[in-house]
């Protein structure tokens, strides 16, 4: 793959993040508008369903039994319904109780099915439904929203689609095309923190589901999950609450919303739903369980971040075992602000990318701002600070320009579009990370060779070796061999998630460093020869190809 081919935009997506539309539009109503006169808002009772009229384009149904979004309604036209089955948490949670109530501009519909309760939200003149789910325990399964729409509507051809093709290539949700183009639902090419909502529009009508803000997901800014699919028989538009797959953290408790179904006419939706926009006084009063409103949460606010690479952006993270936020600090001189935190004392993380280079404690109190002094990172944090005989790539945490990178996260590694997983790379030719692969699979690529050269005086000493990399799969890990006359140990496997990842676009678990002390007697002492380092990928499970014990690959570097 040539540089410019590397470096090539990802294919432009009906769901990334655009301006809002017009926002005279009575389709785009935003929860901040005074309820526009609806003289149809109300709901009715059909027998089976709570039917509720939104007054404006929009009419939906909830099941009085299961608690299912039985039917969506737009301008005449049924958009609900993929495979005979309903919208609904999980795959539906069966037999529930189910109550609805009028407040004024708002109608609440409460289901409670053992411990979960999940919440459905009109307001007199929008074009939305507003969800809550409050999952209390592991009682009850609830890893996600899914709004299942009619075939037909929103066709399309993305990573994300498989309405063109059968072949399946692996499990049962990776599929390949006749061109040799790879297609998954798990092929968003999109981290949490890279989009507020996503959906299709065929011009005159837009279909959307805008996230929550993740305060009880699980993984951080960066996680990736399914957002959506498309097949011959309707499509998906997902809200992960929880999802296990390359999962770093533990599941948390406890409400997540709102998230949005939203209707326009075509455009975006209102940037009034997105998170860290979206504000909802009228729900404050609702009795919706777990709710905390804004005068409940606090904010923390940083004046600064020193010992910045300026080159990559900085993010900052809070976590702990209730509750995540995050936020982007300033190119300029690293300030961030984080607001509507539930209060409590978390880790703060600074992200250069996505690599943790600075870590402390901070508490939140309920309506009040904890604010941090210039943040300094020590230089040692940041691998990229040391000195080094040669290095490829920069620490960032990310396979991020390495051969392949941009296309993994929307692509199979099989997929036609990937250049040859194989060859070897030479330090000093100018193109050492475009030429080393992303990925290292004990089956695909392992013994990759490096070629360097030393002077006299960096061939009479021992020198320290460094991979960095991002996630694994089946325990791969890096073993090494110089000049094929000393050979490291086999190191120990680090903690990562014990899902795929490399195959199902993501290369984001637990970033570890690996050190080999390479002893001066292991170097050849002509300088005039290239020195080679073997990169062997061991474990001991794993099965075959792309499925064979691997690993992403951050950063290589050797110091001086």
């Amino acid at each position: 793959m040539s540089g410019s081919e590397r470096t090539r935009p990802v294919p432009r997506r009906t769901f990334v993040l655009g301006t809002a539309a017009a926002a005279g539009s009575a389709a785009l109503a935003g929860p901040l508008a005074a309820p526009a006169s609806a003289a149809a808002f109300g709901w009715s009772d059909d027998g089976s369903n709570y039917v509720v009229d939104t007054g404006a384009a929009l009419v939906f149904k909830v099941s009085k039994t299961t608690g299912d979004l039985t039917s969506l309604v737009y301008r005449g036209t049924e958009y609900q319904g993929y495979g005979g089955m309903n919208s609904h948490i999980e795959s539906g949670l069966g037999s529930s109780t189910v109550t609805i109530a009028q407040s004024g501009s708002t109608i609440l519909v409460s289901v409670t099915h053992g411990t979960l309760k999940h919440y459905y939200a009109a307001r007199s003149g929008e074009n939305n439904v507003y969800l809550w789910t409050h999952k209390a325990d592991a009682s009850v399964s609830a890893t996600r929203y899914i709004v299942r729409v009619k075939a037909g509507l929103f066709l399309n051809d993305q990573p994300d689609s498989y309405t063109y093709t059968t072949s399946t290539i692996e499990a049962s949700d990776v599929f390949a095309k006749s061109d040799g183009q790879t297609r998954s639902k798990h092929y968003s090419g999109l981290r949490v923190i890279d989009y507020s909502h996503i959906g299709w529009t065929n011009g005159g009508v837009g279909l959307w589901i805008v996230r929550s803000n993740h305060e009880k997901a699980s993984g951080g800014p960066f996680y990736r999950s399914l957002l959506r699919h498309q097949s011959a028989d309707g499509g998906g538009l997902y809200e992960i609450l929880y999802y296990g797959q390359n999962q770093t953290e533990e599941q948390r408790f406890g409400l997540q919303g709102p998230y949005v179904i939203a209707f326009t006419d075509g455009g975006a939706p209102s940037s009034a739903l997105f998170p860290g926009t979206l504000t909802t006084p009228w729900a404050d009063s609702l009795g919706i369980s777990g709710y905390v409103a804004a005068s409940g949460r606090g904010r923390v606010a940083g004046v600064g971040i020193t010992g910045r690479d300026t080159a990559h952006p900085y993010t900052v993270g809070l976590a702990n075992a209730a509750a995540q936020y995050w936020g982007a600090a300033r190119p300029s001189d690293g300030w961030f602000s984080i607001a509507g935190v539930l209060p409590g004392t978390y880790t703060l993380t600074v992200h250069k990318s996505e690599l943790a280079v600075f870590s402390t404690q901070v508490t939140v109190t309920a309506g009040g701002t904890t604010t941090l002094n210039s943040i300094a990172i020590p230089s040692s944090n940041d691998p990229g600070n040391a000195s080094a005989i040669w290095r490829i790539n920069d620490w960032t945490g990310t396979p991020s320009g390495f051969k392949n990178a941009d296309l993994m996260t929307y692509a199979h590694p099989s997929d036609v579009r990937a250049a040859a997983w194989t060859g070897n790379v030479v330090i000093g030719s100018g193109s050492e990370t475009s030429a080393f692969p992303c990925y290292l699979w004990k089956d695909v690529n392992s013994g990759l060779l490096v070629y360097f050269r030393l002077t006299a005086a960096q061939a009479a000493a021992a020198h320290v070796l460094r991979i960095g990399v991002t996630t694994a799969y089946a325990n791969g890990r890096p073993q090494v061999v110089v000049n094929d006359t000393w050979t490291s140990a086999v190191p120990a496997p680090p903690t990562q998630p014990g899902t795929r990842s490399l195959t199902n676009g993501s290369y984001r678990g637990n970033n570890h460093t690996f050190t080999y002390s390479v002893p001066a007697s292991a170097w050849l002492t002509d300088t005039g020869q290239y020195n080679v380092l073997k990169i062997n990928v061991v474990s001991g499970s794993g099965t075959t190809s792309y499925l064979s014990a691997g690993t992403s690959i951050d950063a290589i570097d050797l110091l001086n």
